[in-house]
């Protein structure tokens, strides 16, 4: 279908994803909580942190910033609905060790900063550091993920998937 939209003149909707953090790819199946490995709120990726650092994937509106600080979800210009959620049980944190640079409903380009954290302080005090990027509108999207478990991204430049509408 691709090959005639672009034959015939037609535009085929789709926006790439940059990473949201620096640091090593975790297939989401493999994330160590059954909400985001058995795909119970979408399809994405996750990311094991290096750095403590937030990045938008995408250009959209900020539609939630979570009291404590740990998730942020994005509209998408094309539609998708993202939620990153910063490490694993971290809403137990009660928003120490991070600190947000959004708020609902402002505008946001790819690369913008979102939130940072203390990566050490998370390591310290909750399970995991693992973060999940997650499509909560997967069914209106074809995924194509363009990382694989193991590979090192880099926040704002390392495209990590290509979402299509359906």
């Amino acid at each position: 279908m691709g090959f005639f939209k672009k034959l015939f003149g037609g535009k085929e909707e789709q926006l790439n994803a940059v990473s949201p953090l620096t640091g090593k790819v975790v297939d989401i199946t493999n994330v160590p909580d059954q909400v985001f490995s058995q795909k119970m709120m979408g399809d994405g990726i996750a990311i094991e942190p290096t750095e403590g650092k937030v990045v938008s994937p995408v250009s959209g509106t900020i539609a939630t910033v979570f009291p404590t600080k740990h998730a942020i979800g994005i509209n998408a210009d094309n539609g998708a609905e993202y939620l990153i959620h910063i490490g694993l049980d971290t809403v137990n944190l009660k928003g120490e060790g991070f600190e947000t640079h959004v708020t609902e409903g402002q505008s946001v380009k790819a690369g913008d900063p979102l939130v940072t954290f203390d990566l050490d302080f998370i390591k310290a005090n909750a399970p995991s550091t693992i973060t999940p990027i997650i499509i909560t509108n997967h069914d209106s999207f074809g995924v194509n993920k363009l990382v694989a478990e193991g590979d090192t991204v880099t926040a704002g430049s390392s495209e990590v998937v290509e979402l299509t509408k359906k």
